[in-house]
């Protein structure tokens, strides 16, 4: 999908940063995948299938968490692999110095299969994957931390610090967009009256952006496989704020009820859903909302699909968050 982020490069230019990777002969480039922050292409060179991904140009649509996502995205792919033991693409090249484009890219392996949306699977092979998936998720909330928050911002002593900072860096950025978020201002005030819930939480890697397309699935042997690409978006905070995007049209903690199962047979550490995690969830569908709120105005037109698409999601999350908080903290 297009957006103001994206840089595009042609096909020579490509090739030359393939050269300079000690990779020759790259052919068969095209655009990869429905991205919306950075640039990927596919790319074969001598019977090998890599993918090359270019951060955007400048900070134009870039919020604030979204700073130096390229250097992210290669250290959550090392502790994901070494720590989580996640499936996850070797990466071969990374170029940070801007010397041969004006921005980061690095080259990696083109995983074979299929996004998990696009894959035809019967119901159970469906449930197969969900529980392959809830078990990828508690390996990687396995990974624990000292300090919580996005490490390219700042890092924090415990998460109710981390996600006030976070909250008021995007009500910062849509300030600077020209636009006011009456609704994120509302989810603050949740979050300062959620305070001694919030600090209790346990530090954990977290990726919240566990969308479909960011799932790879093959057969080997029968036997079917899951990978994952793009955690770029991962930080460090509370495990529960990956069940907003898993099972994502259902916007409560506890309607999650199969993935939570699936979970808790995966890990040591089960999740019980009582008030002070409903809290803890409720507040991350807020931010999920104040994101997309945000990022509608720094990344698309009036007349793009993409603006209208947040405007209709954040029109079911936002009700959804508030009403949950309400009840919660009668």
């Amino acid at each position: 999908m297009r957006s103001r982020t994206k840089l595009e490069l042609d096909n020579d230019t490509i090739v030359t940063l393939f050269e300079k990777a000690g990779i020759d002969g790259a052919e068969n480039i095209a655009p990869l995948g429905a991205g919306e922050f950075n640039s990927v292409y596919a790319v074969d060179a001598a019977g090998k299938a890599y993918a090359i991904k270019i951060a955007p140009l400048g900070s134009a649509g870039t919020l604030t968490y979204e700073q130096q996502m390229m250097a992210q995205e290669v250290y959550y792919y090392s502790i994901m692999s070494d720590r989580a033991k996640i499936r996850v693409p070797e990466i071969y090249f990374t170029d940070f110095s801007r010397t041969e484009i004006p921005v980061e890219y690095f080259i990696m392996e083109r995983l074979q299969g299929k996004q998990i949306d696009q894959a035809e699977l019967s119901d159970a092979q469906m449930k197969a994957a969900d529980e392959k998936l809830a078990a990828m998720v508690a390996k990687m909330h396995a990974v624990k931390g000292d300090k919580f928050g996005y490490r390219q911002n700042q890092l924090f002593e415990n998460w109710y610090l981390a996600l006030q900072a976070m909250v008021s860096n995007l009500i910062a950025d849509c300030k600077k967009l020209g636009k006011k978020t009456r609704r994120g201002e509302k989810l603050l005030d949740y979050i300062h009256k959620n305070k001694l819930v919030l600090e209790k939480v346990e530090c954990s890697l977290i990726n919240f952006d566990i969308w479909p397309p960011n799932i790879f699935c093959d057969w080997e042997n029968g036997e079917l496989n899951l990978a994952w690409i793009d955690p770029e978006r991962c930080l460090w905070g509370d495990r529960i704020a990956d069940f907003v995007c898993l099972d994502f049209m259902n916007m409560s903690l506890e309607s999650k009820t199969a993935m939570l199962q699936a979970y808790n047979r995966a890990t040591d550490e089960p999740i019980k859903v009582g008030g002070e995690e409903k809290i803890r969830f409720a507040i991350m569908l807020g931010y999920l909302g104040l994101i997309m709120e945000v990022e509608k105005y720094a990344r698309y037109s009036f007349f793009h699909y993409g603006y209208w698409r947040n405007v209709l999601v954040t029109r079911k999350i936002f009700p959804n968050c508030f009403a949950q908080l309400e009840e919660l903290i009668k």
